[in-house]
């Protein structure tokens, strides 16, 4: 296998996509196995050119792309200003997937999984999607209980504020809703890392008490009295960061003796009911389950994420060929660490140069047994050498 990534900065899209596809090409030569493309707003208005250059001088065998307000490169993340990053592979056949949504009575009809080739054992479906025509938590519980062994990685496409915006890319088709993704083959070395960026505060809880997507009682007492009770109970560092934005964890698997940062699936509190002292969070819990709240900052994030690199970086040998795609959270980068190119520089530090991809509008990446939509996240997926 073979891997390589290339990033330019230059304003004109011509120059830009010479310069991606020239290094790429340096390295994986012509015909790869698949490529990803990833374009700055300012190039979204060239999406069609640049694909079909890319499928006419690389030639991959299969080709996706979107657009991002971050594009990243190697070890740079570029938050402002033209940018367009190449990711390209060798790894075995690949199959294009393209995704859209129809509306029919009662909900929505997805149209385009490719669940006769998804299936027969494991496999990692890469999907960019647009995240104002698409349910993709919907999406992805149904792939979920279709598709078990189906593991999709990916990110929402952050390239526009409204409809209609964004560019989504595959082969010689550029358009404006839906998805499109990567099914990778059988086989294939893939490893998804799914940093949320939190570290859990207080004690876990018992949820005693719901109505729909309320949390109503935690351990017996309203849910709101308990997320007040954890405030006050924090530091002056930890209570401020826990007062700006609170967060749940919902644990994965009930079954751990006990529970850390990584067991929980992080959820954001979307609203309160002062008058039932219930908390609205973006996931439906059962009663029972096990929820502790957590507070997110950026040392969280960096700890997490060196620690998920780094258990991830002891299992290979140095000279093991390997890349890397990267979805981080467009909440992330400079204003979040307060320095430029964090989450890249931390995955380019592993695999080496081979690492592209964008911040976004929602990450995809699994947390127990499936995979959900994130926020805040960053969701690698590495890819390596066989044995």
């Amino acid at each position: 296998m073979t891997f390589a990534a290339a990033l330019s900065e230059h304003p004109s899209p011509p120059e830009a996509i010479g310069e991606v596809v020239g290094a790429v090409l340096d390295r994986v030569g012509p015909a790869p196995d698949l490529a990803v493309l990833f374009l700055s707003p300012a190039l979204a208005g060239a999406a069609e050119d640049l694909a079909a250059t890319v499928a006419a001088t690389l030639a991959p065998g299969a080709l996706v792309g979107t657009t991002a307000s971050t594009v990243i490169g190697g070890a740079r993340e570029v938050e402002q200003g033209p940018a367009v990053a190449l990711w390209a592979a060798n790894v075995g056949p690949t199959t294009a997937v393209r995704l859209e949504g129809e509306q029919v009575e009662g909900g929505m009809r997805i149209r385009g999984v490719p669940a006769a080739q998804a299936q027969g054992g494991s496999r990692t479906l890469l999907l960019l999607a647009d995240p104002f025509s698409l349910p993709l938590e919907a999406l992805l519980a149904g792939l979920a209980q279709d598709l078990p062994d189906l593991t999709v990685v990916g990110g929402l496409a952050s390239g526009a504020r409204g409809p209609g915006g964004n560019r989504l890319i595959v082969d010689d088709e550029v358009h404006r809703d839906g998805a499109v993704g990567l099914l990778l083959p059988p086989g294939v070395v893939a490893v998804p890392l799914v940093s949320q960026g939190c570290r859990p505060v207080g004690e876990p809880m018992i949820v005693t008490g719901v109505d729909g997507p309320l949390l109503l009682e935690l351990a017996g007492q309203p849910a709101l009295d308990r997320l007040l009770e954890v405030g006050q109970s924090l530091g002056d560092d930890e209570r401020t960061a826990f007062e700006t934005g609170p967060q749940v964890g919902v644990v994965v698997d009930e079954g751990l003796p006990t529970f850390a940062t990584g067991d929980f699936l992080i959820r954001g509190i979307v609203g309160a009911d002062p008058d039932r002292r219930g908390l609205a969070i973006g996931e439906r819990v059962e009663v029972g389950t096990t929820v502790q709240f957590h507070v997110r900052d950026s040392a969280s994030a960096d700890e997490e994420l060196r620690r998920l690199l780094a258990e991830v970086g002891d299992e290979v040998p140095d000279d093991r060929d390997q890349g890397a795609l990267v979805f981080t959270c467009n909440g992330r980068g400079f204003g979040f660490f307060g320095q430029p190119d964090h989450d890249a520089e931390l995955v380019t530090d592993l695999v080496g140069p081979a690492v592209a991809g964008m911040a976004c509008a929602g990450e995809i990446g699994p947390i127990g047994d499936r995979s959900h939509l994130h926020g805040f996240t960053a969701s690698v997926l590495l890819l390596r050498d066989r044995p």
